[in-house]
Parts: C-alpha cells; structure tokens; sequence
C-alpha cells in the first residue's frame, strides 16, 4: 500500500480557515503539509515576549514586530514565527500577511523544535528570499544566524553566546545577544 498525503495550496488552506475548519488549532502550513504547532513552555514564551518588546525599543517605528503571526511564502508555506521583523504598511497588512519581500528578517526561539528550525524551516525561509534568519537555541543557549542567500541557500552560519550583532537591514542596531538567549543581561 502506497501513503499519499494531501497537499494544501495556501488558496485552499486560507479557504480553509475561513470556513472554520481548523477550529482555532495552532497549525502552520510548510511547503503544502499541516504541521500542528507544540504547546508552548514558559521559557519560550518569556524569552518570545521578552525579545520582541526589546527590539521594539531598539527599533522604533522602523519596523513593525510580528509575534507569532503568519507570514505568507511562496512555496506553498504560511509559518507563524516566533518573531517576524516587517515594514510598517499598516493597514495592508489587512489584505494579506507580509510577504518575503516585506521581512526583514525573522527568529525562532527554539528548544522542542530545535531540528525543525535549523533544518525545514531554515530550508523554507531561504527558498523564501527572507535574507536574514536566526535561531535562538533555548537548550545550549546560543543564538544562530543565517545570512548571505546564494540560490535559495544561506551561505553564511554564525554562532553567538555574547556581545552584538547587527541585523543586515538595519547596521546601525546592535542587539545584545545576551538579550535574546537568556543569560544575564550586560550593564
């Protein structure tokens, strides 16, 4: 016997939604699969919250911070990230989610679905064109960036446990890594 699994188009699965099929469960959809998102443990969430309202003090009315919102890709994909650094269009976010070309980059915060994120989210985003992606990792902790697309591939990886970095879009900004990862914070 031969397992053939259904594969949504976002037309169908926005359809879907609408119609209430999904009845408020937290699922995304990854190049045409439903994946159901796992409950989300404290660390996580504090870390999540704790890491968009710092970069909304950091970047001001540059940008606008998605938190757990979708965000709409071309391969057939409409991931909820953690975080989604986006243009501020306003009230076209009413009409669709932001696309690739309104990111300026996104982060996972990650601990349960640390294999998911580095490997078929990070594939995603890249074939995407999101130029920029990092990985907060909640287990070790260090934050992972992947920068410089090449082909729908991030041909750069770097890993921090401290200091700054600067996020492509915005080289005036230095995040503290400290900040996101969880250790203790930099006077």
């Amino acid at each position: 016997m031969t397992v053939t699994t259904y594969k949504w188009s976002l037309e169908r699965y926005h359809r879907a939604i609408e119609a209430g099929i999904f009845d408020g469960q937290p699922i995304e959809l990854l190049r045409g699969d439903l994946i159901v998102m796992p409950p989300e443990r404290e660390p996580h969430a504090y870390y999540n919250t704790e890491t968009a309202d710092y970069l909304r003090a950091l970047l001001g009315e540059r940008v606008k911070i998605r938190d757990a919102k979708p965000i709409t890709l071309p391969n057939d994909s409409e991931p909820a990230p953690d975080i989604a650094v986006v243009k501020p269009l306003g009230e076209i976010y009413l009409q669709h989610h932001p696309y690739p070309e309104d990111i300026f980059w996104v982060i996972e915060f990650s601990q349960a679905t640390l294999s998911k994120d580095l490997n078929e989210k990070k594939a995603i985003y890249g074939e995407a064109g999101i130029i920029e992606y990092w990985v907060v990792n909640l287990k070790t902790p260090q934050l992972q960036v992947f920068r410089d697309l090449n082909n729908g591939e991030y041909k750069t990886e770097l890993t921090f446990t401290k200091g700054t970095i600067s996020p492509l879009a915005f080289p005036d900004v230095f995040v503290q890594v400290q900040r996101l990862i969880g250790l203790p914070k930099i006077k």
